[in-house]
């Protein structure tokens, strides 16, 4: 059975209705705001971070995926007009397993593969993980089918750190090229990286695209961060009413908080791992100390005994023996 789905534009009814919540939003209501959000107030009941989330939110509201491809891709809204989704989310699997891998692929418009995916714990491997998803991405062609016909592949990864300290962007963008010349080799085998903590790094461009508006979104702790966005950026709406229904859905607010406990357990494994490689390499930077200490005290040592033995030759050719 075919578990693809395509939607050729977005369809804001697509995301179930629910009954708006009874209490009371901290904020005056806004009548540009449908009733369910003026309701909602107060932490978020999930992250916008949360991969389990987001994986559903981009199934459930076309409108947010395009939004958001828009955003990241640098593409009018008008370009994007048809997305395919290659992997529906399956509820039952377990969010737990470290293998369970919430991407999110795509066909966009027809001709490019996208890999969508929100990574919050870093594991220090992202450069070899995304390389791996995209170069399984590219590549997808029939018995016959010429190579040139193999569609472009882009790998995004939507991530809640900096994946290289010494080189922090907002928005990169990396290809093959020639490392003397520079020249693309291909423009067809994309990595895109949106680093949702160096907001304040986004180019003029970025800022064109709202680029910098969705990871505010993304960074959001609160329904008043969310509205305010909301109020500023109209566009959003459908998203935010999109993730207050999900939300309030009893099946998905519970997989979502199972995936969210599995983060903050990998979270702190992954600190504590690296707290012990640190004390690791504080203890043989320690040792390796100690060594050069000891061979510097030998060196000095053997240095004093060879002077002590020139002393000793000197004075035997003037006639003078110590031991006497």
């Amino acid at each position: 059975m075919d578990k693809t789905q395509t939607y050729v534009t977005p369809d804001p009814s697509a995301v179930p209705t629910f009954p708006a919540s009874a209490a009371t939003s901290a904020v005056p209501a806004s009548s540009l705001l449908p009733d369910i959000l003026n309701s909602a107030h107060g932490p978020l009941p999930i992250p916008m971070t949360n991969d389990c989330l987001f994986r559903i939110l981009m199934e459930r509201s076309r409108k947010t995926l395009h939004g958001l491809l828009s955003a990241l891709l640098h593409l009018e809204p008008a370009a994007i007009i048809d997305t395919e989704i290659r992997n529906p989310y399956e509820f039952g699997v377990s969010v737990k397993d470290k293998k369970y891998i919430l991407d999110v692929k795509l066909m966009l418009n027809r001709h490019t593969i996208i890999n969508l995916e929100m990574q919050v714990v870093n594991a220090s491997n992202w450069p070899e993980r995304s390389l791996c998803y995209l170069a399984r991405s590219f590549g997808e062609l029939n018995q016959g089918d010429d190579y040139a016909a193999a569609k472009p592949a882009v790998q995004i990864g939507i991530l809640n750190y900096t994946l290289f300290q010494e080189h922090p962007e907002f928005l990169a963008n990396y290809y093959m090229i020639n490392i003397k010349n520079h020249h693309i080799y291909s423009d067809k085998f994309r990595l895109t990286v949106l680093d949702l903590t160096q907001k304040h790094l986004a180019t003029p461009e970025d800022i064109s695209y709202k680029t910098d508006v969705w990871a505010s979104l993304f960074k959001a702790a609160t329904w008043e961060d969310i509205k305010m966005l909301v109020r500023q950026n109209p566009e959003l709406q459908d998203t935010a009413t999109a993730i207050c229904q999900l939300t309030m859905e009893e099946k998905i607010r519970m997989e979502c908080e199972s995936r969210e406990e599995f983060l903050r357990r990998e979270a702190t494994t992954v600190k504590l791992k690296a707290i012990a490689e640190a004390e690791r390499d504080q203890a043989v930077a320690r040792l390796n100390q100690a060594v050069t200490e000891r061979d510097q005290a030998i060196a000095e040592r053997d240095q004093t005994a060879t002077k002590l033995n020139q002393a000793l030759q000197l004075l035997k050719l003037h006639g003078i023996d110590v031991n006497e």
